[in-house]
């Protein structure tokens, strides 16, 4: 039975990236933010700090010790259940994947640490960087984001702009619209202008299609979303796709192995809650990122839900499955 893993998860599917192996270097909600819109929850500890929060050597050697059992990636995701940057070793982390593996590594940050010098050193070790920014005026990043104090709308722009021009490879820039937030006509406009300031590769807009932390957080409807994509510009593409986890067959054409050992179906169990900690997953979610059949899923689901490690929650038509803390 494999070992584990405390520091890899997936991989999972991804619009973005495809199927993505992600790595999580800081503890469960250690943020720089408050989103209210994160899938995750509201964060436990709002900080600037830099620390070493986990050994990198124990990560690399879970990264190696994964490519060994045959784990096949389009990408490395440096993400998780916290804000990445905050890892003090992030460049070393990123350098030592780079050394194990060809597989280009992309960083899912919300961008607020990149007005440090030594935050964009380490962010342009990755392939892709993929920041986000959800207003460009301070009451709406105030109401959205609930930053750490010492963190303005100002300086986070301004931190984009910094890594644009030092860094040489791909920026994808997203920007989650939530309905009655983010979506004025002024708002809009803003967000445009600091676009065209940072000029990333690509701008994705997103919105509310998993559970949120706040529960009132709304949806902003795909039509909205595309008029909106328009206007901020050509390079700007909708990933939120409310469908999506719905699509493919829910036929079980590919049964389980009844005489799996006890000890595999512990392991998939296993692996299965480690992701669920970090994302919550549909039913097709899990099936994509996991490669198991209906059946299997269901009864891995099973088996988290008698335990009580895990909960369903409805999102529109969706069933997602999230962990519970």
């Amino acid at each position: 039975m494999a070992e584990r893993k405390k520091h890899l998860y997936g991989p999972v599917p991804s619009r973005r990236l495809g199927r993505s192996l992600g790595v999580d270097i800081v503890p469960f909600k250690v943020c720089s933010l408050d989103c209210v819109y994160c899938q995750l929850g509201r964060t436990l500890q709002k900080t600037t700090e830099r620390k070493d929060y986990v050994p990198i050597e124990s990560v690399l050697a879970e990264f190696k010790q994964a490519l060994a059992e045959g784990v096949e990636a389009d990408f490395i995701s440096v993400a998780g259940s916290g804000e990445p940057t905050l890892h003090a070793r992030l460049g070393e982390l990123i350098g030592g994947i780079k050394q194990i593996t060809n597989i280009p590594v992309g960083i899912l940050t919300n961008g607020t640490l990149l007005f440090r010098a030594d935050v964009r050193q380490d962010c342009a070790r990755a392939d892709v960087v993929m920041p986000s920014l959800d207003a460009a005026d301070e009451a709406t990043f105030r109401r959205i984001n609930c930053p750490c104090q010492g963190i303005s709308i100002e300086k986070v722009i301004s931190g984009l702009c910094a890594f644009r021009d030092e860094f040489a490879g791909r920026i994808w820039l997203e920007v989650f619209f939530i309905e009655g937030m983010n979506t004025g006509r002024g708002q809009v406009t803003a967000i445009k202008e600091a676009i065209e300031q940072i000029r990333p590769d690509k701008v994705q807009l997103n919105t509310a299609v998993r559970p949120t932390a706040d529960p009132n957080v709304r949806r902003l409807d795909t039509e909205t979303l595309h008029e909106i994509a328009a206007l901020l510009g050509p390079h700007c593409d909708v990933i939120a796709d409310p469908s999506a986890s719905r699509r493919g067959a829910l036929t079980d054409t590919e049964p389980g192995d009844t005489q799996q050992a006890v000890t595999e179906a512990s392991a998939t169990t296993q692996a299965l809650l480690s992701m669920l900690k970090r994302r919550p997953c549909s039913l097709n979610d899990i099936r994509a990122g996991m490669g198991l059949s209906l059946g299997d899923t269901l009864k891995h689901i099973g088996d988290l839900q008698s335990q009580g490690l895990i909960r369903a929650e409805q999102r529109g038509a969706v069933t997602f499955y999230k962990a519970l803390p």
